[in-house]
């Protein structure tokens, strides 16, 4: 059975029930995602000891808002709107990701998921090496990749899958950005509070969501097939608060418009179709790397 026979197999209401989004759930866990945020932050902010060796957690914490991110872009963490475009963009703005063209390249992805020559995030350099993976791994080319896009959307350069209706919204927001993150630079000649705090951890913490987003397609077949083409990873408690449960991903692809706090939920149902999972993130590097020696 592929996804679309799944999920039309699937009784209607239960399906209905399912993509019901809920505010409660949404800030409940934002609430704990911004606990761990603010207590590492306070960790440094306070030089309480050993503060220098808090600076990549805290890091790995901020970068891991880009989950919440991509669950803006489906409109899925909070059942109300104006909120969820406000996190979406707030997300964006701190992992110099613009939420509004980041909202269509996720949409593309989605349509075209690990189909060469269509899906967006296949584009740029191919992982075959080591060399080439540890790269990838150190966030360098994710931070230049970035403050070029953000550079090419301030000036109306953007791919086709953007439509013509949003591409006034993705200009503007860009330029908003880069006003944004130019006083954020200006505020350093006044106080380093925001190099500690922020742009230093997310330096830091990168590496750890390079290795966690490869896994969510890295080696899988490429298919049209959703039980195919993306992989589920069983992992631990923390990680899947801090991705907002997207390791449950092959149960995210199959069914997009289902929030963050159902996945567990439909993975119970879906469990029985899943073709391409590992047993932790570990298990999928040791894996991912032996095909590369």
């Amino acid at each position: 059975m592929d996804h679309r026979g799944f999920v039309a197999g699937l009784d209607a209401d239960f399906r209905a029930d399912l993509m019901r989004r809920s505010d409660r759930a949404g800030l409940r866990h934002l609430a704990l995602h911004l606990g761990l945020i603010g207590t590492t932050g306070a960790w440094i902010g306070f030089a309480l000891p050993l503060w220098p060796l808090v600076l990549p957690l805290h890091g790995v914490f901020l970068v891991f808002l880009f989950t919440l991110e991509h669950e803006a872009t489906h409109k899925t963490p909070f059942a109300n709107a104006a909120l969820n475009e406000v996190v979406g963009r707030v997300c964006g703005f701190v992992l110099l990701l613009p939420f509004e063209w980041f909202r269509w390249f996720h949409m593309a992805h989605h349509r075209w998921t690990n189909i060469p020559g269509q899906d967006p995030e296949l584009e740029g350099e191919p992982l075959v090496t080591r060399g080439q993976w540890l790269r990838h791994l150190s966030g360098l080319p994710y931070w230049v990749a970035e403050v070029r896009l953000l550079a090419g959307l301030a000036r109306g350069r953007m791919a086709e899958y953007v439509p013509q209706g949003a591409r006034a919204r993705v200009v503007g927001q860009a330029r908003w950005m880069v006003v944004g993150y130019a006083l954020v630079l200006a505020s350093l000649w006044v106080t380093p509070v925001l190099f500690w705090l922020w742009l230093l951890p997310v330096v830091l913490g990168q590496p750890v969501l390079r290795l966690y987003l490869l896994a969510e397609h890295g080696d899988c077949p490429k298919v049209a097939n959703m039980f195919e083409n993306t992989r589920t990873v069983f992992t631990v408690w923390l990680v899947r608060v801090l991705a907002w449960n997207m390791p449950y991903h092959v149960e995210h692809h199959v069914m997009p418009g289902v929030p963050f706090h159902r996945l567990p939920q439909v993975h119970e149902v879906m469990k029985g179709e899943l073709r391409v999972t590992a047993e932790g993130y570990g298990a999928f590097t040791r894996a991912y790397l032996a095909r590369r020696m």
